[in-house]
């Protein structure tokens, strides 16, 4: 069976007065890169389901009992799988294309600290980008240019009402003396990811930290050095004296 008519000789072979067929194909995908895309074909009659091919499971699959006979002959078709299989690497390599075509706003990026309430660690970064479009985008933290997975929160694409959207990434972290911390930002309208390197010694918050954490210091040496204090003199004995009196002699 050629692969150009397929699903169209399932459509055909079911065609009759009472019934409604459908058949349609698509290239659905979330990311401007096309790493995420996913190519579906698929045949329906009468609203039910009946066959359907889906690039991320790399067969087609049968709902109905014709579409189950239909799935196996297509699926032991090598020319109809390379066709498919076709389609999909143009579904992906046309994305970044469609995209282009797109109007796009360059997003407005502010990185800072912010306390960190009930969290384990004492720091916390936030990284808010403002007013972009289109709506994908991509926020990764890096610790030293690799990406940090761990301790990294993240709210959705937010629309503020005017098409536009932002996103806020939050990073909760120890500061180390000498590490770089870097929000990346990925999108659509930027040629390049855009690196925004954390400044301690130009954050204001951060100054409230570093006050911080050097009183909990001061305060665990004061702890110390008073319980050190206290067990020296715990472990001092008093030794009894007893003074000898010598009855005065008169000449």
């Amino acid at each position: 069976m050629s692969h150009a008519i397929g699903f169209f000789t399932l459509l055909l072979s079911l065609s009759r007065a009472d019934y409604y067929g459908q058949y349609l194909a698509r290239c659905q995908f979330s990311s401007y890169d096309g790493h995420d895309a996913v190519y579906l074909e698929q045949a329906s009659f009468n609203k039910v389901m009946a066959i359907q091919y889906n690039s991320t499971v790399g067969a087609v699959t049968g709902f109905t009992k014709q579409g189950k006979q239909f799935a196996d002959i297509l699926n032991k078709d090598p020319r109809f799988m390379s066709h498919q299989i076709w389609k999909t690497n143009l579904c992906k390599k046309n994305i970044p294309l469609i995209y282009s075509l797109l109007t796009s706003v360059e997003p407005s990026i502010w990185l800072r600290s912010v306390e960190a309430a009930d969290s384990k660690h004492p720091g916390m970064l936030l990284c808010s980008v403002y007013n972009f479009y289109p709506k994908q985008i991509k926020v990764t933290w890096l610790r030293n240019g690799k990406e940090a997975t761990s301790d990294v929160t993240s709210t959705e694409e937010l629309p503020n009402g005017n098409w536009l959207y932002q996103i806020h990434s939050y990073l909760e972290f120890t500061p180390t003396p000498g590490e770089k911390i870097t929000c990346m930002v990925q999108h659509v309208s930027l040629k390049e990811p855009k690196l925004y390197d954390w400044e301690p010694k130009s954050d204001p918050g951060m100054v409230k930290i570093t006050v911080g954490a050097a009183g909990m210091l001061f305060g665990l040496v004061f702890i110390v050095a008073g319980l050190i204090y206290y067990k020296k003199s715990s472990a001092l004995v008093l030794v009894p004296t007893t003074e000898v009196f010598y009855p005065e002699h008169t000449l």
